[in-house]
């Protein structure tokens, strides 16, 4: 073999080398995660791991939906319908290869509408936390989801408003559980995040879960629901002090949403919670600006550079 090639594959060798273990030491910024997380796609987002993207961060978007169907195929045909039509309505996640994996947003990921694009309630400091929970000798305030369920729409957009979904067909990697549901009765789904106080070396928390409340409507329905809902964020919360305490990881604050749907008899539903892990659309980002500037947007200011409009 020539020298100087048997030199330039030694040298390249080296330097591979040494940049894996660059990269495995080394924590990345958010500007870095955010830079490294655009899809190859102008218009369309893509699902993390996927060739083509600019590096090796990824973004996490929520949602909660539940799809119905009348029963009137058999039950495999019926929760393929079901369970599309979670998939496609409000936040359009359809035409998707999911591939459930893990439940976590790790060292080289950020949050959709928390981290980017941050929900204005959430920047102005305008929630007011639903309870606490102790985890140790530190209380950690609880908080609604939901602007981080409307941040997930804007991006994404719905079945009607389309903004920049995922690529029709594209294998997205998603933390998700879902269930079928029987009518006549009430489902749910239902999904808790926790933020690692220290974001440098533990990554945040996904729990999700899904069921049926065996509750016929009427005057005590609303009773039964609330005190429902008020007992199943307090166990999602205490699930994920135990998984703390699991991993020896603090969390600072913790995000809780649910959505519940009638089902009436003669009806199947799927009950579906998922946090896609994905890279965004090229147009995500503003004329002008970089990834990383959506580090420093609110959403609404993000809505306002794209001049789209607000998704109800």
């Amino acid at each position: 073999m020539n020298g100087k090639i048997l030199n330039f594959l030694i040298v390249t060798f080296i330097l591979c080398v040494a940049a894996v273990s660059l990269c495995q030491s080394q924590v990345l910024t958010p500007s870095e995660i955010i830079n490294g997380a655009i899809s190859p796609f102008q218009k369309y987002s893509d699902g993390y791991g996927n060739p083509g993207a600019s590096g090796l961060g990824y973004v996490s978007v929520l949602k909660l939906e539940i799809g119905r169907v009348r029963k009137s195929m058999d039950p495999i045909l019926e929760d393929i319908v079901d369970y599309d039509r979670a998939e496609t309505q409000g936040t359009y996640i359809g035409q998707i290869n999911m591939i459930t994996v893990s439940s976590f947003n790790g060292l080289n990921g950020l949050i959709w509408g928390y981290d980017l694009a941050r929900n204005d309630r959430i920047a102005k400091n305008k929630q007011k936390s639903l309870f606490q929970v102790k985890n140790g000798v530190r209380m950690v305030p609880v908080y609604s989801m939901q602007p981080l369920l409307d941040a997930g729409r804007q991006l994404f957009g719905t079945n009607t408003h389309r903004r920049f979904n995922l690529l029709p067909g594209a294998h997205v990697k998603a933390a998700a559980k879902s269930t079928i549901v029987m009518g006549p009765g009430y489902a749910w789904s239902a999904l808790g995040l926790a933020i690692a106080s220290n974001r440098t070396k533990a990554a945040d928390l996904f729990v999700e879960d899904a069921g049926k409340i065996q509750i016929t409507k009427g005057d005590n329905a609303k009773k039964a629901i609330l005190a429902f809902s008020k007992r199943l964020q307090k166990h999602i919360a205490e699930s994920i002090v135990k998984c703390s305490r699991d991993s020896h990881v603090h969390y600072k604050k913790i995000f809780i949403g649910y959505k519940l749907r009638w089902i009436p008899a003669g009806y199947v539903a799927n009950a579906l919670v998922v946090a896609p892990y994905v890279v965004l659309a090229k147009k995500a980002i503003p004329v002008g600006k970089k990834p990383a500037d959506l580090l420093h947007m609110t959403l609404s200011q993000w809505l306002s550079a794209l001049n789209l409009k607000y998704l109800r």
